[in-house]
Order: structure tokens, then C-alpha cells, then sequence
């Protein structure tokens, strides 16, 4: 199966466009539908790592503890747009069960399975397309102010040690010494190994899906509104622009796959988590590999001519614009660590990360429509997955069997994570 095959897929980041890919590798004939373009939204404004450690979830054990405290500390990184708090209750209810011991290794084993290889999956794609070039190897810091800092975290590092990941800890001298940028700042650091990054994620994923077209690849600049279903099956999608014919539809929507995937029969809740950046261009001085302020959430990671610092985690839906004050925290955290920091101008930028309610994301099939597939709710791990996500997806969408069990990550799961 495969060159006789015509498979829409809805939603050009990284997770459609590596489905494209991978299908038309395959022999399929693919549409690409997205009502911006490629590389828009969170996959153009994300942090650029190549996170194959991020198994540990924002719903750790103790959260419902220190949520409210962290809501009502603007020095936190967890923000609330408080008018949107009746609209977020029903998801909050279930994302919050989910900080359990149990969940939490849950969601762990299944984030292992999907990120652990993410820098071969990321080279595996890009070869041959004119994108290898943004793509690299390397470490991954972690930055605290102390050990002790280091140590409330020890939860998190415990379940990377058993999930087989490599890091090594090191104190303020030797982290001196492997980035003399940060000497003096922090007093501690974690170097995570076999790790990577992407030097511009909206150039990458541009590249790829330019590949995509140059390899008779079909894109439509077009807003899907419904899946066509006669009798079970999917006969195309209805976009703003009329309807698109296919024997098979992937849906990676990102943020914006609830409404299409509730008439699919989706059951896990699915919310808008909005993430911040802020970018200092043409910057005097940038760390020696990408770096995550534990203090404050965030990660600063070197670019093609500047340095972005993205991260934070704030509700309040598709609609509304901007917060100011999660912006001014990456500000305030940024000049209070590194006021000798240079550039030529700032440019600032808030996107929506897709994140269910057990944290982990929806790759399979449809409940209600044989022939469509599901592919979205990476939340912070969106750039990591979606390589692997898009190869599994193409083999489903082509009647192959991914040697791999997705049970944990499909769309109408009563697991432990889902129901706790």
C-alpha cells in the first residue's frame, strides 16, 4: 500500500509535516492543509531542544500543594488568565488527578518510548531534505542556584536515572569550567547527554515542508473546519475553502485538534497551554549549549543569531492575547542572571502548546472513523516527538503495524494516567 493512496493531513508543524514526509517516502500521494502555513505556532516558537529526557511531567506528586501559591506569586512560572478559570475546571480536575506516583510513571514509561532516540529520529527525517543543517547533537543543561535546589528536584532525576538517561552533576567549579558564561550565576548544574537542538525550529520545519512540495507534495493555505465521514469512514475534510477528497485524513492539529477530535470521539480532554519567548538579538554572549534556568522554567537556548529563552506554563485558552506579566518574569529573570548581556533589540512572542490532561499526547486511530488518524497533544515535547510521532502515523495511515505498542497513547484510553 502506498502509491495508490491520497492522505490529507491537517496541520502543518512538526508533527504534520513529518507525517507528510515519512508518507510520501512511502509512495503516498499527501495534501498538506493549514490555515497559516508551515512551521507557524508553537512549532516555530519553541524552545528548539531536542529533549530525549523530558519524561517527567508538569503534574508531579505535590503540585496541587504548590499550585495556588505559584498562581498568586508573579516570580513563578504558572500563570492563570483568571476570567478563563470557569472554562479550564473540568480539564483542571483531571490534569491535576494525574500528580500521582502512579500516573507519573505511567506517563514517564510512555514519553520514554516516544523521545528516548529523538536526535536520530530528527537526522532520519531530515536527511536529503536541505534541513540537516539545523539540526545538532549535544548536551543539555540543567542549571540550579545550589545543590539544594538541585536536590528538590530529585524526583525528576530519579525517574530519568531508571528510564536508562545519561547526566552527569556537576558543582560551581566544574560548571565554570564547561561554560565560563555561567560562573558565578548558578552553583550547580546536571549535563544531560545524548541530547540535541534545532538552531532555528522555523527555518527547520520550513525546509522540510519546502522539501516536502519539491518532492510533489501538495500544500493547501486553508482552515480545516470538519472531517467528511460517509458510512465509518473519512472521504476527505470540509476547509473554508471547500471540500478535499482523500482515502485517509491525519489529524495534527496542535492546539486547535479538540473541536475535530471530539466529533471523532476523542475522550482525553485536550487545553490550550500557552508558552512564552523572548529573543535577544545579535547577542554579545549566549551559553556553550541550551540551558534550563531551573528557577525559573525557562530555557535559553543559543540560535542562529540570537538567543531565545523560552518556557513558562500559563492557562487561559485559543482566544485571548498576550499576558504581560509572564513576559516580564523572562525579562526580570533575565537581566537579574545575566545584566551584562548585549544585543541590538528584543523580540517577544506567545504561542499555544497542545497539552491533554495525562500528559501525554493522542497517536492513533479515530474511535469513530476507520480510515482517520490522531497525532497531537505533545505539550512541552511537541519538537521532540514529532519525527517519531509522523512515522508512526504514516505507517498506521498506510495499513502498517508500527513495531511498537501505542496503546498508552490512544485516543480513547481508560488507563491509569486518563482516569486517575
Amino acid at each position: 500500500m502506498g502509491a495508490d493512496r491520497h492522505i490529507i493531513v491537517a496541520g502543518a508543524g512538526i508533527v504534520g509535516v513529518s507525517t507528510a514526509i515519512w508518507l510520501q517516502r512511502a509512495g503516498a500521494a499527501v495534501t498538506l492543509v493549514d490555515r497559516q502555513g508551515p512551521a507557524a505556532g508553537a512549532s516555530w516558537g519553541n524552545a528548539g531542544i531536542l529533549a530525549a529526557s523530558s519524561i517527567a511531567p508538569v503534574t508531579m506528586p505535590g503540585l496541587l500543594a504548590k499550585a495556588p501559591g505559584m498562581l498568586l506569586n508573579p516570580d513563578k512560572p504558572l500563570f492563570l488568565r483568571w476570567a478563563y478559570l470557569p472554562r479550564l475546571l473540568p480539564f483542571l480536575r483531571r490534569y491535576l488527578a494525574n500528580a500521582t506516583t502512579g500516573a507519573v510513571a505511567h506517563i514517564a514509561e510512555g514519553l520514554t518510548q516516544l523521545l528516548a532516540d529523538t536526535v536520530e529520529q530528527h537526522e532520519a527525517l531530515a536527511s536529503g531534505t536541505g534541513a540537516e543543517r539545523y539540526v545538532r547533537r549535544g548536551d543539555y543543561l540543567y542549571a540550579y542556584g545550589s545543590r539544594a535546589d538541585h536536590r528538590a528536584d530529585d524526583a525528576v532525576w530519579r525517574l530519568r536515572r531508571q528510564h536508562g538517561f545519561r547526566f552527569e552533576e556537576m558543582g560551581a567549579e566544574a560548571l565554570a569550567a564547561y561554560d565560563p558564561m555561567l560562573a558565578g550565576r548558578f552553583g550547580y548544574g546536571v549535563r544531560t547527554l545524548d541530547h540535541g537542538h534545532v538552531t532555528d525550529p522555523g527555518a527547520y520545519i520550513t525546509a522540510l515542508a519546502r522539501h516536502f512540495e519539491d518532492s510533489g507534495g501538495t500544500f493547501h493555505k486553508a482552515e480545516v473546519r470538519d472531517v467528511i465521514v460517509e458510512d465509518g469512514r473519512a472521504v476527505g475534510v470540509m476547509t473554508d475553502a471547500g471540500p478535499l477528497h482523500a482515502d485517509g485524513v491525519v489529524l495534527t492539529a496542535g492546539a486547535w485538534s479538540g473541536r475535530l477530535a471530539k466529533t471523532l470521539g476523542v475522550t482525553v480532554p485536550l487545553e490550550a497551554e500557552r508558552g512564552y519567548h523572548i529573543e535577544f538579538i545579535d547577542p554579545s554572549h549566549a551559553p556553550r549549549a541550551p540551558t534550563m534556568i531551573a528557577s525559573g522554567k525557562f530555557v535559553a537556548t543559543p540560535m542562529e543569531g540570537r538567543l531565545r529563552c523560552a518556557g513558562i506554563v500559563e492557562f487561559g485558552g485559543l482566544e485571548a492575547g498576550p499576558s504581560a506579566a509572564p513576559l516580564a518574569l523572562l525579562h526580570r529573570q533575565m537581566r537579574r542572571l545575566f545584566p551584562d548581556l548585549r544585543y541590538s533589540r528584543v523580540e517577544e512572542w506567545m504561542g499555544h502548546r497542545p497539552a491533554t490532561s495525562d500528559s501525554l499526547p493522542v497517536i492513533g486511530a479515530a474511535p469513530r472513523a476507520a480510515n482517520v488518524w490522531l497525532g497531537y497533544g505533545h505539550q512541552h515535547v511537541g519538537l521532540t516527538g514529532g519525527p517519531k510521532t509522523g512515522r508512526w502515523l504514516a505507517q498506521l495511515a498506510l495499513g502498517r503495524v508500527p513495531n511498537v505498542d501505542l496503546s498508552t497513547f490512544a485516543a480513547d484510553r481508560r488507563g491509569l494516567a486518563a482516569t486517575a
